[in-house]
């Protein structure tokens, strides 16, 4: 048997210590990549911690927020009104404006079909034919009213027996009319009308020129004379 000695020992625990220290290469490397993987995540950990602390639940709302938002939704309600007044100004400015030019054009067919009646009707009070006279008067009545109606109503007799007598005769032309003034049932027309007379003392025609101022009124759809004055 050998016996060992205390230099055997040592030997032996210095090659144990060698033994227990060197290691692979990539064994080592493994090892320093798992402890600065395992320092990153700490890092990581305080990070996240940091952030949550500054934004987390734990965060003071700002008072200032609620009042903001109903600030803005007034706004945007006020906004809304003031839009929502200024179409329905629009369409009650373009109601009445539509309406107005509607009541503008009646009066207007009004003044028109006042003017035509006017002239058809001067033509007939100033045509007469003592052969014809009860017919003549007949249609002057038809186209007369109120104030006018009456007073050829009541002459009516007198100047028929006064065209019998002097056999008259008389027959117009309306040379130029315009309005005076129209409403949707009153019209006030202007006439300038060339009547040729003849009698039994003067058989040769004779043209007299005269100015008529003719009132009209609607009456049951028809325009009708009113007032005839002779200015």
């Amino acid at each position: 048997m050998v016996a060992m000695t205390s230099d055997d020992v040592e030997t032996n625990d210095v090659g144990d210590d060698k033994a227990k220290t060197t290691e692979p290469p990539e064994v080592v490397e493994a090892a320093a990549d798992d402890e600065a993987g395992d320092e990153s995540a700490e890092s990581d950990v305080a990070v996240a911690s940091a952030v949550g602390g500054a934004d987390g639940d734990d965060e003071v709302p700002d008072p200032q927020t609620e009042e903001e938002r109903t600030h803005r939704s007034w706004v945007r309600f006020g906004l809304g009104g003031v839009a929502a007044g200024v179409l329905a100004a629009a369409l009650g400015f373009s109601g009445f404006f539509g309406w107005s030019l509607w009541q503008e054009r009646q009066v207007e067919i009004a003044g028109h079909q006042a003017q035509h009646a006017a002239i058809a009707y001067a033509h007939t009070l100033t045509s007469i034919d003592s052969n014809n006279v009860d017919e003549n008067f007949k249609q002057v009545l038809d186209g007369a009213t109120g104030e006018f109606k009456d007073m050829y109503t009541r002459s009516s007799v007198q100047l028929r027996q006064l065209l019998i007598d002097n056999k008259a005769t008389a027959g117009s032309t309306v040379v130029d009319s315009a309005i005076q003034s129209r409403s949707k049932n009153k019209v006030v027309v202007l006439l300038m009308v060339d009547q040729t007379v003849t009698n039994a003392d003067h058989p040769d025609p004779r043209v007299d020129r005269s100015r008529m101022k003719m009132t009209l009124e609607k009456v049951d759809g028809r325009w009708l004379a009113s007032k005839v004055e002779l200015p």
